[in-house]
Parts: structure tokens; sequence; C-alpha cells
């Protein structure tokens, strides 16, 4: 069926617009980019992103879609000075809270028939458009809230988009939607960044010792404050409830191992409890196809840091017809190697490790 987005305008070149930008430019979507950074504009077209919006050479409503890339706070007075020009046949818009700026657009009187508030669930922990991946929301959720205003038309052009994008829709209320965002992405990011927050003033001892583990949890805490306080602010209880509940959980742990500590090993039950907990929830996290995640082998391989080590241990995994679900890199500090951890299915790990071996690698 033929692409009935013919022309987008993406409003806000960081990382979220411009990778939709890339995006749709690979369908063959005319893009057109604007920014109130100048700057933000020129590199997101010099990567390719579209071209520079210039209403004055572009019909009223030439443009099929309008996707409003801008922080949660200003989604509505930008949906509102889009619609007051007819810039185009339908809005969206990709913040990351969805329940305040339809509030706001309601207060500011916009037109709800023609917008559907969506949200790619997908992200970096880098921003702006000089990150920007054209892959960015492969077979990722994205979410779409529609009020009971808005037109079937407007649906159709926002489900189009996530099609384009390659991403997966998914229907859901805007209030449900910022709830679950709180569970699964605002309240984790602010956690992380408690934890990382502690690093600041680690002695080199213990920064000497840091492991993948401490990577691994503190990853997402080196997002923009600036961005990430916008977000929070905008969904700030539903937030706020889930950052309650994870400090009692920790609360109540650090009471059982000061008690631990002072001989009390009953106290080590209400501990195993929340571990059990945190085991179960990690458990329930969709695979990468949906659906529960798959128990996985990790395959440890010492590799070497020079150019083209990786490219030969994917070249053995080639030969042997093994499939690497996910590949992870620890780095040992103060040596030229590290480890490579490949995550593969489970009758493929023996193979896989015989197979390293027999070509010279180290496999621990």
């Amino acid at each position: 069926m033929a692409s009935e987005l013919r022309t987008v305008l993406v409003v806000g070149t960081g990382l979220i617009g411009t990778s939709a930008a890339l995006a749709l430019r690979k369908r063959g979507v005319r893009v057109l980019l604007a920014d109130r950074e100048a700057a933000a504009v020129r590199l997101a077209r010099e990567l390719g992103a579209g071209e520079e919006w210039q209403p004055e050479l572009l019909p009223a409503g030439d443009v099929d879609l309008a996707v409003i890339a801008v922080p949660p706070a200003h989604v509505a007075e930008e949906l509102l000075e889009l619609q007051k020009r007819g810039v185009a046949r339908f809005y969206t818009d990709v913040a990351s809270v969805k329940a305040e700026p339809i509030r706001q657009a309601e207060r500011l009187g916009c037109d709800l028939t023609t917008y559907v508030a969506s949200h790619p669930l997908a992200g970096r922990e880098k921003s702006g458009p000089g990150a920007a991946r054209a892959d960015l929301f492969l077979g990722r959720p994205w979410a779409l809230c529609p009020t009971g205003e808005a037109l079937s038309e407007a649906r159709a052009a926002v489900l189009e988009l996530i099609e384009l994008c390659g991403a997966n829709p998914v229907e859901v209320g805007a209030e449900e939607h910022d709830r679950a965002v709180a569970v699964v992405s605002h309240a984790p990011h602010v956690a992380a960044s408690a934890v990382a927050a502690r690093l600041a003033d680690a002695t080199d001892v213990a920064l000497g010792l840091a492991g993948q583990g401490v990577r691994d949890v503190t990853r997402i805490a080196g997002g923009d404050p600036g961005l990430w306080l916008g977000i929070l602010e905008g969904n700030a209880d539903p937030v706020a409830e889930v950052l309650e509940a994870v400090s009692r959980d920790l609360a109540e742990a650090a009471t059982a191992l000061r008690s631990l500590a002072g001989g009390d090993g009953t106290a080590s039950g209400d501990l195993t409890q929340l571990l059990k907990r945190g085991v179960a929830g990690h458990g329930r996290i969709p695979g990468k196809h949906g659906g529960p995640a798959p128990a996985y082998v990790v395959v440890q391989v010492v590799i070497g840091d020079r150019p083209g080590q990786l490219a030969r241990l994917f070249q053995v995994c080639d030969e042997v017809g093994v499939n690497v679900e996910d590949v992870r890199l620890e780095h040992a500090p103060g040596l030229p190697l590290g480890i490579a951890e490949l995550w593969v299915q489970p009758d493929a790990a023996s193979p896989l490790a015989d197979a390293l071996l027999e070509r010279g690698w180290q496999v621990p």
C-alpha cells in the first residue's frame, strides 16, 4: 500500500526527532526540520535527516503530519502555534509524558480532533542529533494515546508514522501511560542516578574495582539532567509513588543488614524476600520479540583491545552457525584486553565454545 505520509515536519531535532526523521527518510518520506537551535537543524540536515523547513515556501496544510519533538512542558504551546498557522493536516508529539501535555492542550484550546499524542519507548543515554539513529525504534513499543475527540484519520496517520519507523504500536490511555513509564523508565532513571551519585565521592580504590555490574546499574544516569528534570516534573506524582515504594524496600533492607551486622540471623529472611521479588520482577521483563524473555547462556571470551578482534570473533560465530542474541564488553582496567560476553541459545553454547577454543581463543 502506498504511503499516505508524503511530507512530515519534525519540530525539535534532538535524539528522538532526528532519529524519527532519519527513519522516515529511509522510507522515502520528505522530511522538513525545525528547531529553535539553528545548529541542531544544521547537524540533523548534514546527517541526512531532511531539509530545513521554510514555511514561507510551503502552502498551508501541505504537510501531512507534524511531529512535535520538544520537552513535555512545551508540547501544547508548540501544537497551538502550528495549528494556528494551519501547518499540517494532523499532529502528534513524542514526549515521554502524556497526561499533562494533553490537559494543557485542552486549556489552550488546541484542536484535539487532529492531534494524537504518542511516545516511542526508545532512547539512549546520549542526547542531541549527533546521537540519532535511523534504527532507534526498530521493534520497540510506541505508545499512542488518542483522546475521544481524535479523528480516525489522525490516528491512522500516527500509526503509519510508527510503522515507517519500525516500531510496535501500543494504544493506551494517557494516565495509564504515565503510571506505566514511571515504573519502567522514569523512577529507574532516578534510582540509577542515586546509585551513581555515590560514586562521585568514592575512593580511587573503589572505582578501580568497578565491574560490569555497577556500569549496568548506572548506565542511564549519564542522561542530560536538564532534559530529565522536565520529564520528571511532568510526571511527578506517579514517579514519586514508585520511588516511595522503592525507598521502603531499601529502608527495610538497610534495617535487616544492620540487624545481621549485630548478630541477628533471623533478619536474613526479609532480605531474601526482597532478592527473590527482584528475581521475579526481572523475569517479567519481556524479551526482544515480546513475550517472556528466553533463557540465554553466556559464553565468555578473552578479547584483545586491538582493531578487528570483534570482527574475528563474529566470524567464528558465523562459521558455526550460531546467532548471537546479545553482546557485552567488559574491559580489564590497566590491561590491553577484556571479556566479551556472547549471549546465545542454550544448545549453541557448547558448540560455540569448542569452536572458539579450536581457533585459539581463550574461553574462561
